[in-house]
């Protein structure tokens, strides 16, 4: 089994920053691939990605204010969000897809419970 822990959301002023984490636990060996997510009414969008190899993608959302980094040896994830505007509030989770265990098990897709970061003056 796989966990995921979102931390560092919070309440921040317009034009601040936040950095987010998601640590991985479990029988973990490998993640091809770590997503954040926002929920917005309706939808839940693809804020960044990031592959086994370094590989980033990032939402319409991030708009050159969001980078998304790895540190694979602690399977944790990060978020740095700097510029923040009042619509960039929501809550954040944590995605993780081709999970490989120390097992030897694959693992289904994960999603941590989600983290609210809310931007207001």
């Amino acid at each position: 089994q796989v966990q995921l822990v979102e931390s560092g959301g919070g309440l921040v002023h317009p034009g601040g920053s936040l950095r987010l984490s998601c640590a991985a636990s479990g029988d973990v060996e490998s993640i091809a691939i770590m997503a954040w997510y926002r929920q917005v009414p309706k939808q839940r969008q693809l804020v960044a990605a990031i592959t086994s190899s370094g590989t980033t993608t990032y939402g319409d959302s991030a708009d050159g204010r969001f980078t998304i980094s790895r540190d694979y040896a602690k399977n944790t994830m990060y978020l740095q969000m700097n510029s923040l505007k009042p619509e960039d509030t929501a809550v954040y989770y944590c995605n993780a897809g081709g999970i490989k265990g120390t097992s030897g098990r694959t693992h289904r897709d994960a999603w941590g419970q989600g983290t609210q970061v809310t931007v207001s003056s």
